[in-house]
């Protein structure tokens, strides 16, 4: 059969998408960190967060690069006018990854979303008592208490009703962590007796699909052909982890890795002068910190707090750390550029006070410390066990005799939320540019479950009024205030906000940065 020219050039416009996967590139990511799990509610690290973003979608997405909501799993959102519900509509046609361990037999429905989020609010849920786990994030956003239902409206339409109104609350459904799981893929687990491998054979409706893992190694996915967003002109998608900085640096100069975590500002310039490097660079919402154990003495006592704060010389430490001169110190929980920072606030380096409030606190003659060093690098903090140094030497001065520690990263974090550390080396990066986004899931008294944390009454307050003012000026005032006793209490050492530079080969098309700084490989090929 002869077609006409017309009819020919539209069949080899259909031919020619396929025609350019058949010849997709695998794509290589060096990242500097193995995910601790694949079951996304369970994890808060960027690292891990990267991994679920690529396999997992969200009700929600964010319109790279800004903070700006977009549609994902949910096709559209109704925030009702008391903001004390949101009503989604869900994405018709969505497919589960099939894989060897699953077959789906329905496309995705409320049902997965009503699963999704009932496990992370109700301890007695069925698939709990099978695999009680903690889900790090919505804990220490509060979530069982900020939920107080959730209805299936039809198929295709689910509502979340608040307990209390709250105008940030719709932005966590385009987080990492909120990544919609398959309830058929969960029960077929329950019935098996298996529902751990929720854990370690993931499936989601994301643009890739997982295939192997080999921890601390390699993570290999393929792109998922039944994306409902198309399918990826990337085929392979390889996760090479290598911890040490220079190994990444290295790797990416010579084509080994075609996007790399984000570089040190020491690598920064090394990389600068190659001309198949490209980079990457955002002002990120971010920051690093210290963070006391509330619980364990010394650090259980504001003044020891604030001396160990006061003798540390922020000045050094960025010459050192930040040589380009890039990255900003921390004064407050969150960075200059989100709404409702407060000016006032200025850090300050005295170590003759310092000796003087340890003194107040009992301590005239100092005390032997551990202080834990961050096991990876990261835009705020790129070198741990140097920072850790510095500290260490402005510590002796004031007779404070610290012993730096450090393991690897996810034993690391584990011990610290069991509250082994007195003092460890911790960072955030918001998603929102909302100042809910840093002080709930890391400052409330939902984050506190176990006393080592912050959890302060008065501060609670504040951040609960603003989290439901519609007001801005009055959001404003609320923020402001919680900011000055965050900087009383002293439950942090605040260190850097950071500029991120991530790294890309030159043939990498379509990748975008985030305003967190994270990576995400939909619609991003090599040509």
């Amino acid at each position: 059969m002869k077609l006409a020219p017309a009819l020919l050039s539209a069949a080899l416009a259909l031919l020619a998408p396929a025609a350019a996967l058949a010849q997709g590139k695998p794509l290589v990511y060096c990242a500097d960190a193995s995910p601790e799990g694949f079951d996304p509610g369970m994890w808060d690290s960027a690292s891990t967060n990267t991994v679920s973003a690529q396999m997992f979608d969200g009700l929600l997405d964010f319109k790279r690069p800004t903070t700006e909501l977009a549609p994902k799993l949910a096709t559209s959102w109704e925030i009702a006018p008391d903001a004390r519900s949101i009503t989604f509509r869900l994405r018709p046609g969505v497919k589960f990854h099939s894989t060897p361990w699953f077959q789906p037999t329905r496309d995705f429905d409320a049902d997965d979303v009503v699963f999704t989020f009932t496990r992370f609010i109700d301890p007695n849920h069925p698939f709990n008592k099978a695999f009680p786990a903690s889900f790090i994030y919505p804990q220490n956003l509060g979530l069982a208490k900020l939920i107080a239902g959730i209805d299936k409206l039809d198929a295709h339409t689910v509502r979340f009703r608040l307990t209390q109104p709250n105008v940030t609350f719709v932005a966590n459904f385009a987080f990492a962590w909120a990544g919609i799981q398959s309830a058929e893929y969960a029960a077929q687990l329950l019935k098996a007796g298996k529902a751990s491998q929720i854990n370690v054979l993931p499936v989601g409706t994301g643009p890739f699909q997982f295939k192997r893992y080999a921890k601390d190694d390699v993570l290999r996915m393929t792109a998922n052909p039944s994306y409902w967003g198309g399918r990826q002109p990337t085929e392979k998608l390889i996760f090479s982890i290598s911890r040490e900085p220079n190994v990444r640096v290295q790797k990416i100069a010579v084509g080994e890795c075609h996007v790399a975590a984000a570089l040190r500002d020491v690598d920064v310039g090394s990389l600068a002068g190659n001309p198949k490097v490209r980079i990457e660079k955002i002002q990120a919402l971010n920051i690093s910190y210290l963070s006391f154990n509330m619980k364990k003495p010394p650090t259980d006592r504001r003044e020891v707090r604030e001396a160990l704060d006061i003798a540390v010389d922020r000045n050094a430490i960025f010459k050192a750390l930040f040589p380009r001169g890039d990255a900003m110190q921390a004064v407050s929980a969150f960075p200059p550029a989100v709404f409702g920072y407060n000016k006032r606030l200025k850090n300050e380096f005295d170590p003759a006070r310092a000796r003087a409030l340890l003194a107040k606190a009992g301590y005239p003659n100092g005390f032997e410390i551990d202080l834990w060093a961050l096991p990876v690098q990261r835009p705020t903090n790129p070198n741990g066990q140097l920072m850790a140094q510095l500290i260490q030497q402005d510590w002796a001065r004031i007779g404070v005799k610290a012993t730096i520690k450090t393991y690897e990263w996810g034993e690391y974090l584990k011990r610290a939320n069991n509250g082994e550390h007195s003092v460890y080396m911790s960072g955030w990066s918001g998603e929102t540019g909302d100042a809910d986004d840093f002080l709930t899931p890391n400052l409330s008294c939902a984050a506190n479950k176990t006393g080592i944390k912050f959890c302060n009454a008065e501060f609670e307050k504040l951040i609960d009024e603003a989290r439901a003012a519609t007001d801005p000026a009055r959001r404003i005032a609320l923020y402001e205030r919680a900011q000055e006793i965050f900087k009383h209490e002293r439950p942090w050492i605040t260190m850097a906000h950071s500029t991120v530079y991530i790294p890309t080969r030159t043939d990498v098309v379509g990748f975008k940065m985030a305003p967190n700084g994270s990576v995400d490989f939909e619609g991003v090929y090599r040509k």
